[in-house]
């Protein structure tokens, strides 16, 4: 036990000694003048296996990054491993990447429960832990988690916006809840209800949760049905949300459904529930869909089908925008970096983004992100699902 740690220690003090850590570099763990490793955790098993395009996409976008010459003349070597979306397998294999496989930051990990689980240890070594892909308020903490960032909208932020739209469109509604049992689902919850502030207890007339493990939610979405709403927010992962909109089609529940929009993607949940089913839908989108004509002649939508004919030819080009974009704030970070990728500048660099507009994100919609928030962005715009496709509505909304 007492080996691994000397074995660290002296590597670090002969490489602070090597002429490679020069006057005008300075590396930290898995950094040489060649490469830069970095880590991750991803699902890429269990109930939620479907997330693990993530990794494939960011490895594939890296894979061209290097093949152009890497970031700063160095290529980028991503360790992505299988936690099942099980915390005690994300701690496990997260101290594998940071002890064993010594990357210089874990990037891009996905899940709440997964991300918390590892905080404070990654935290407690002063390992950066960024762009994760959780929503969880509880990650946004710099004063706890200085060394955490997250790349997804907060839920607090996503779910006012859902519950401004009902305000605004529909308020005498009667909402019903299908939530995650999960910091997911809960946390999108209790951000609605705080959004709807006094009115809470009057327009929320029904609630019913499930967990990840259970093969359908048939018998909730009955229940929910028999409470007389008019309009179902679903706090929930793709796989459930579709079984949500088909089994309430099959009861002829005639509600408006409210999509959170990282389920909203036409491949992954509209179809598999049924076009009639989702027919009506309603969602906040920030990103361009490959789906969507509106973008045909776009450059950045150009480019993503290209990189994705080439690199990707394997993944859903309907369902990956969000993988691509992650990875190219992943590039972006990274780059920015310059000479000094010590994980000190490393988090300076990923807590100092400011307007950027990534080329999939829609206009007006800009990362930023700053020590005292690490929340990327704020915006986004309501859109309707027409049997087709998304019809964005209205402006961008959001603060």
């Amino acid at each position: 036990m007492i080996r691994p740690a000397i074995f660290v220690a002296l590597s670090i003090s002969i490489f602070s000694l090597s002429p490679v850590a020069g006057a005008d570099k300075r590396y930290g763990p898995g950094v040489t003048d060649t490469e830069i490793k970095i880590g991750q955790t991803l699902p890429y098993s269990g109930p939620l296996s479907n997330l693990s395009s993530f990794g494939r996409v960011e490895a594939a976008y890296l894979k061209k990054i290097n093949a152009s010459g890497g970031i700063n003349g160095r290529k980028v070597t991503l360790i992505s491993l299988d936690d099942a979306y099980a915390p005690p397998k994300t701690m496990e294999q997260v101290r594998r990447l940071v002890e064993s496989d010594g990357v210089l930051a874990i990037v891009g990990s996905m899940g709440t429960p997964t991300n918390l689980a590892v905080a404070k240890y990654l935290n407690g070594g002063k390992v950066p832990q960024i762009l994760l892909l959780a929503s969880s308020a509880k990650l946004d903490d710099p004063e706890n988690l200085p060394w955490t960032t997250t790349f997804m909208m907060p839920q607090a932020v996503e779910a006012k916006i859902y519950a401004d739209y009902i305000l605004r469109t529909r308020p005498d509604a009667k909402v019903a809840v299908i939530y995650q049992n999960d910091d997911l689902g809960r946390g999108q919850l209790a951000g609605f209800k705080a959004a709807l502030g006094s009115k809470a207890s009057s327009l929320i007339v029904a609630t019913a949760v499930y967990d990840v493990t259970e093969p359908t939610i048939d018998s909730q979405i009955a229940a929910l049905r028999a409470s007389g709403a008019d309009t179902l927010f679903h706090a929930s992962n793709a796989r459930f949300a579709a079984q949500a909109l088909r089994k309430a089609h099959e009861l002829g529940w005639n509600v408006q459904h409210i999509l959170l929009s990282g389920v909203s993607g036409i491949s992954t949940v509209m179809r598999p529930a049924g076009l009639a089913a989702s027919t009506g839908a309603i969602t906040a989108l920030w990103l361009k869909s490959p789906e969507d004509p509106t973008w045909d002649a776009d450059d950045g939508m150009k480019e993503y089908r290209a990189f994705m004919k080439e690199w990707a030819p394997n993944e859903a080009i309907e369902s990956s925008v969000f993988e691509y974009s992650t990875a190219q704030m992943i590039v972006e970070i990274l780059k920015n970096c310059g000479d000094d990728l010590s994980r000190e500048n490393l988090i300076n660099q990923a807590t100092h983004v400011h307007g950027l507009q990534l080329s999939m994100f829609l206009p007006g919609v800009t990362i930023n992100i700053s020590p005292s928030t690490r929340i990327g962005w704020k915006k986004a715009r309501m859109a309707r699902f027409d049997g087709s496709r998304w019809l964005l509505l209205d402006e961008i909304d959001g603060n």
